[in-house]
């Protein structure tokens, strides 16, 4: 395994971060194949012994669950100082601005109760999941600086935003003194490459993090033509993002094919070796030992320019999908695709 600094920050993270999306109480999970703790945690171990130390979760995943598994199995298996947590926090509920609950006193709460589910007293990443439209910008930077000044917090980072919007948000934590956001949680992939208009060459620019989110389109880019999986037929919300374009999509994912097959690996092998080129530490699901394999794998395999070019050069522009689709000032008071009660993820 290889490792990177985040971003400017002084976390040293594993080129592969784990996802953590698929762990926690089946019970309550916003997915059919979500992992109980037994099996979270072989894979979590197993992520452990591959080296990778950067793991993603949310207190929106199975209503905390995620993050319960996730702090329990590090707690029991792994030496904090050594492990890289991240987790994100929701925008403030229609019960919460009934109340007059600032976003300073949301984030703190929040916050308090994600520590709580992971058993630690603080974590390396809080990320802001989403663009609040109804929560005043200041109100959340000051409640995150708040939090990293009382040592809850070492870094934050923000999810599913534009780059005028991380600009804007940065540009107000230097002129206030406050924590400025070193990472960027983006939809990225071979098949839908929008970030590369604005955010990427911004986050160049400004050493910022990229650690994109649906690395592998929801298993399209890991599956030969006419295998499947449980994900691939029931995750309703990647049938959303995708299909629409997914005669578009087909060729490249049919070029990842044969260089999988020229490179004797796997074809998220070569998915993720791609990505890697772009990307500080793509965040990967892994629900099983192959998804571990594969993503070690990528890792080792490094793409000639040529091949790059080969897998690119199929791609035509996709209009916003999913969270990004939403990311709006009308629709940010619609649910999203994910519910959690009267939270909006």
């Amino acid at each position: 395994m290889e490792y990177i600094k985040l971003g400017n920050s002084d976390l040293n993270v594993s080129r592969i971060c784990m996802g953590c999306m698929g762990f926690g109480d089946p019970t309550r999970g916003q997915h059919t194949w979500t992992l109980d703790e037994t099996k979270t945690r072989s894979i979590i171990e197993q992520g452990l012994a591959a080296g990778i130390n950067f793991f993603d979760t949310a207190i929106a995943y199975q209503s905390g669950t995620s993050e319960q598994y996730v702090g329990k199995a590090i707690r029991d298996m792994a030496h904090r100082d050594d492990i890289v947590i991240a987790t994100k926090f929701l925008p403030r509920s229609d019960e919460e601005i009934e109340k007059g609950i600032s976003g300073q006193q949301h984030i703190e709460n929040m916050l308090n109760q994600s520590l709580q589910n992971l058993g630690m007293d603080h974590v390396d990443l809080y990320i802001y999941h989403m663009w609040d439209y109804r929560t005043p910008l200041y109100e959340i930077m000051d409640g995150l600086n708040h939090m990293v000044q009382q040592g809850k917090i070492r870094y934050i980072g923000i999810s599913n935003c534009f780059a005028w919007q991380l600009a804007k948000a940065n540009a107000l934590a230097e002129k206030e003194g406050f924590a400025k956001f070193i990472s960027v949680q983006g939809h990225y992939n071979l098949i839908f490459r929008e970030e590369e208009r604005e955010m990427i060459p911004y986050c160049n620019q400004e050493n910022i993090a990229l650690t994109p989110y649906s690395a592998l389109a929801g298993g399209r880019l890991s599956k030969y033509v006419g295998q499947t999986s449980r994900r691939l037929q029931e995750d309703s919300y990647a049938h959303l993002k995708y299909d629409e374009m997914a005669a578009y999509d087909q060729k490249i994912i049919d070029r990842v094919a044969i260089l999988a097959n020229e490179h004797h690996t796997s074809m998220t092998a070569v998915s993720l070796a791609w990505l890697l080129t772009k990307a500080t530490s793509p965040i990967v699901g892994m629900t099983k030992p192959k998804h571990i394999q594969g993503a070690v794998d990528a890792c080792d395999l490094k793409l000639s320019a040529g091949e790059i070019a080969y897998l690119e050069e199929p791609y035509i522009p996709h209009k916003l999908v999913g969270v990004m689709a939403q990311n709006t000032a009308e629709t940010s008071n619609d649910k999203h695709v994910w519910s959690i009660g009267d939270q909006k993820i």
